[in-house]
């Protein structure tokens, strides 16, 4: 549903939207947009149904959750062929970037959720610890509202939904209308599992549903999508104080050093820029190769991108999911092409009524090109070769984007000291992209990449307000501090500080 027109409104009121396939451009359906009054109406029913959901045991939100990883298995054809008929991925893709990790995300985060969000006492430090306890324990925060987009919607939706669900909360969410219904199977897959249906509800709709959304009476927004819209909801939640996650857009780097397996970076190159179309936030758009191998490198890489199969039926890479992103693919290789750039495979849309654009290479990139500084969004591996590792690394941080990056060497530790030095949410040795897949490791960019994270160990928590609660362990009938001051007052504080804090013994207990 890769082409959306608007269709004009058969009772004045309601608007809609015609659903065309980006295979071939045939009609495949209809979409009503939801009015900002039905989406207030949803977000009533989640506040509604809020207290109920929260009230039942951790454990039990975790084992409803769990029970859904069944339900994918048992629908799992039924789910791909939705995705592939909206987007036109192939079958391995549908159920590796789709399926697989989202049945992967449910265990980990039903597995998690009694540990993460049980209270806790909390070990206290210093002075206060003899007479005082502390306890964390965790609120839902209430409402979420949840925006994904369009170029992975099953996973990116159902992540984000399962954390706040598992957390206590109910859940709002509108994936993009570039494929609503791929997003629509994780309401159809939670609510058989158990979840009630005003605890996770799905709206269908454009920019204005999403806009309304985030205007509603929710308390938290979680987005995932482009940076012009995450700076628009980033400023609306600003106006009202209300916590918000935005996984933005991204220009990942891929650094080769010349002690790299060579076999491995060609390979990866080219899968890592044009899997899923090349349409993944996190695939390699830039790759800055160590001059004394970028000849072997570049030999391996035309090899192996001249070997992808694509269009319609049972090839290696489909077409892109949405028109619009026709228009960037190709402006950018045209300016490349325009500033010197040498287009070694592909370089243009193929033939027939689908939105297909060839597997290309670029080499002799530079900086002054919009494929190396604008998010291109297309299966492109632009190829720029550099002096030395130092110059790669000045490069990948010369952009405004920050979201993952790559580094493919033999040596574990060099790729950790090239890591740290460079300004990106997350670093992959010897791969990439995979790291979203990873639950363990937390996801968020930096500069224009977005704000906060989601997964990483305090996923969980990230949908909940930590609450202390301070318990005191002798109830005395007052506290030394309380008034009225007195000399003695004076004394107690004295010795404190002399005793407490001047003594190397006894601060060394405290601490």
């Amino acid at each position: 549903m890769a082409i959306v027109r608007t269709l004009p409104s058969a009772d004045g009121d309601r608007r809609r939207l015609a659903l065309d396939s980006p295979v071939d451009r045939r009609s495949i359906g209809e979409l009503e947009v939801d009015r900002s009054d039905e989406v207030n109406a949803a977000v009533a029913r989640a506040r509604a149904a809020q207290p109920a959901w929260a009230a039942r045991s951790i454990g039990e939100r975790a084992d409803i959750l769990r029970s859904a990883v069944g339900v994918i298995v048992r629908r799992r054809a039924e789910i791909a062929a939705t995705v592939r008929e909206e987007t036109g991925k192939p079958e391995a893709e549908a159920l590796g970037v789709e399926v697989v990790p989202a049945c992967d995300f449910l265990n980990y985060w039903s597995g998690r959720a009694r540990k993460d969000l049980r209270a806790h006492a909390q070990k206290l430090h210093g002075y206060l610890r003899p007479f005082k306890k502390l306890f964390i324990q965790y609120q839902p925060l209430g409402v979420v509202g949840v925006i994904t987009p369009w170029n992975a919607p099953f996973v990116l939706s159902l992540n984000p939904v399962v954390q706040a669900l598992l957390a206590g909360n109910t859940v709002v969410f509108k994936p993009s209308e570039v494929t609503p219904r791929g997003g629509e199977w994780v309401a159809r897959v939670l609510h058989e599992a158990g979840v009630p249906e005003d605890v996770v509800q799905v709206l269908r709709g454009d920019g204005e549903t999403g806009a309304a959304l985030v205007a509603s009476e929710i308390d938290k927004v979680c987005f995932t999508g482009s940076v012009a819209t995450g700076r628009k909801i980033a400023a609306a939640c600003a106006e009202r104080l209300l916590p918000c996650t935005l996984e933005l857009g991204g220009k990942d780097a891929m650094i080769v050093c010349d002690d790299a397996d060579l076999e491995r970076a060609a390979a990866g190159a080219v899968y890592l820029s044009m899997f899923n179309t090349g349409q993944v936030c996190m695939s390699v758009e830039r790759i800055y190769v160590v001059d004394s191998v970028a000849d072997e490198f570049i030999r391996l890489v035309t090899q192996k991108a001249g070997e992808i199969t694509y269009g319609p039926g049972d090839t290696d890479m489909g077409p892109l999911f949405w028109d619009r992103q026709m228009d960037i693919v190709t402006r950018h290789i045209e300016d490349a092409k325009e500033k010197g750039a040498q287009i070694v495979v592909g370089g243009a849309p193929g033939d027939g009524d689908g939105l297909y654009f060839q597997p290309t290479l670029v080499v002799g990139a530079h900086h002054d090109m919009q494929l190396m500084t604008e998010e291109t969004f297309g299966p492109i591996a632009a190829v720029m070769r550099v002096r030395d590792e130092d110059e790669a690394i000045r490069l990948a941080n010369e952009c405004k984007y920050g979201l993952s990056g790559s580094v493919f060497t033999k040596d574990a530790a060099k790729a950790r000291r090239i890591a740290a030095q460079l300004t990106t949410g997350s670093v992959v040795h010897n791969d990439a992209a995979v790291i979203y897949g990873v639950p363990e490791a937390p996801f968020g960019g930096r500069k224009d990449s977005g704000l906060g994270h989601v997964n990483g160990t305090d996923a969980l928590r990230s949908f909940t307000h930590a609450q202390p609660v301070l318990i005191d362990r002798w109830q005395p009938k007052r506290e030394s501090i309380w008034y009225p001051y007195s000399e003695k007052t004076i004394q107690s504080l004295d010795g404190l500080i002399r005793y407490g804090f001047g003594n190397r013994l006894l601060r060394r207990l405290l601490s």
